[in-house]
């Protein structure tokens, strides 16, 4: 039977909504679409680039629960409202992705909440056991 398994990442939003922070399935770590909320004191800045990185952080933090890493990342969705604030964005995004190179679509979307600058998600590829 191929394992699955939730990773909780604290927010408000899961119990509200009904989701987690990322799903494991098998060798596969889905990662919901993360906004630059900071989930420990629901706040969210209103800088773009402050937001990307809490996007970042918090999504660091289920691949790690599930024995990954950015580095084992295949795939990034990034969402936001406005193109423009795409660019900004580049280096934070570079830091991580840079080497790794996954497959990566850019949407311009409205966000559930319009405090919401940029909501990115991502998966990964456990490394084999």
């Amino acid at each position: 039977m191929t394992e699955r398994r939730a990773i909780l990442g604290g927010s408000t939003f899961e119990e509200q909504i009904g989701y987690a922070r990322a799903v494991i399935h098998g060798d596969s770590v889905h990662v919901s679409g993360t906004t630059g909320f900071d989930y420990t004191t629901m706040t969210i800045s209103d800088d773009v680039v402050e937001q990307a990185e809490q996007c970042l952080r918090d999504i660091g933090a289920a691949p790690a629960e599930a024995g990954c890493t950015f580095a084992d990342v295949v795939r990034v969705r990034y969402l936001l409202p406005d193109r423009a604030e795409f660019e900004p964005c580049r280096p934070v995004l570079r830091r991580c992705f840079g080497e790794v190179r996954p497959a990566a679509t850019m949407l311009v979307c409205g966000l559930a909440d319009p405090r919401m600058k940029i909501e990115i998600e991502v998966y990964a590829q456990r490394p084999a056991r």
